[in-house]
Formats: structure tokens, C-alpha cells, sequence
């Protein structure tokens, strides 16, 4: 599902309006305003901006970065298929929010699925995607798109690229 409206999605740039943006989470609405632009120099991570085109204003956005999974912290269906290295390389979801005037539209959905698109075309390679769910509620909503927990951590959820790859008709 696209949004209501005309988009693009693209990296944060000086031109983007951030100090407008209210998703009701102030740790996320002060990420975007005062440290994502200093993330994004220092190459700790990528941050991508839903933009609505017709009132130029930031209707969401996320960030990506590199990560690792530990094998053992892996369930056993899992961790025996894979190379018996001790750190998995994977990708870190970190940051996932909705501006308040565009919440209830589907549009975490679509940027959950945007963020997905890009981790699996990256040419870096990633096992999975790793989100660290900052309540209950965001944790319904990562499992509600087949994220799974971390046996001991349950706001810890990844999403294998094996999935990945199935939810956009690819059979890597």
C-alpha cells in the first residue's frame, strides 16, 4: 500500500523541514531534529525521509545501519544453518516513526517494507534485520510483519533475508 498522497523517498538533506516533525515520541522527534544530520556525517547511519510532496513536509522516516547478531543468541532451526562464526552480519532497523498527522494511514507499514526493499538490495552482505522494540506496541507491530523474537530478548526481533526475500518474489 503507497501512501495517500504524492512521495519520494530519499536520504535526509538539508532542504527536508525536521523541526516540524511530531510522531508523539520525543526521543524520535529530538533524533530527527538534533542528531540525525551528525549520524548521518559520521556514516553511523543512513536516514531516509518520507517526504509529502504537495506540503513539503517529512511524513516519516527510519535509519539503517550494520550490525551483528551473536550465533548463540540464535535459535537452533536458525543458527545450524549458518557458518559457525561468532557474530552473524546483519541490519539494524533502528529508528522507525510517523508523523502525527500522517499516523493511522498505513505508512509505518510501507516505510517497514521501504526499509526492507533497501536492506535487501544492499551489496553489503546482511542474514537478517534487526529491530529493537522500544515498547509492547512497536513489538506487536515488527511481529505483525513476521519479525521474530530473540529467545532471550523479547523486544530483540529479526527478520531473516531468506522472508525478506520472499515478500518481494525473489528466491535468494
Amino acid at each position: 500500500m503507497n501512501p495517500p498522497f504524492a512521495y519520494v523517498v530519499e536520504p535526509l538533506n538539508t532542504q527536508h523541514n525536521r523541526f516540524d516533525f511530531e510522531c508523539g515520541v520525543e526521543s524520535l522527534d529530538r533524533y530527527l531534529k538534533q542528531q540525525a544530520s551528525q549520524d548521518m556525517r559520521r556514516k553511523i547511519a543512513a536516514l531516509f525521509v518520507l517526504v509529502d510532496r504537495e506540503l513539503d513536509k517529512i511524513a516519516g522516516y527510519y535509519t539503517l545501519a550494520a550490525t551483528a547478531m551473536r550465533l548463540a543468541e540464535l535459535p537452533p532451526e536458525i543458527s545450524k544453518k549458518l557458518p559457525k562464526y561468532p557474530l552473524i552480519p546483519a541490519t539494524l532497523l533502528g529508528r522507525l516513526a510517523v508523523d502525527q498527522r500522517y499516523q493511522q494511514q498505513g505508512i509505518g507499514s510501507f516505510l517497514l517494507m521501504d526499509a526492507l526493499r533497501r536492506s535487501f538490495n544492499s551489496e553489503i552482505a546482511s542474514m537478517a534485520v534487526v529491530v529493537d522494540a522500544k515498547d509492547d506496541k512497536a513489538r506487536d507491530f515488527y511481529e505483525h510483519h513476521q519479525f521474530m523474537a530473540f529467545p532471550d530478548q523479547s523486544q530483540r526481533l529479526y527478520l531473516p533475508m531468506t522472508i525478506i526475500a520472499k515478500l518481494f518474489g525473489s528466491s535468494t
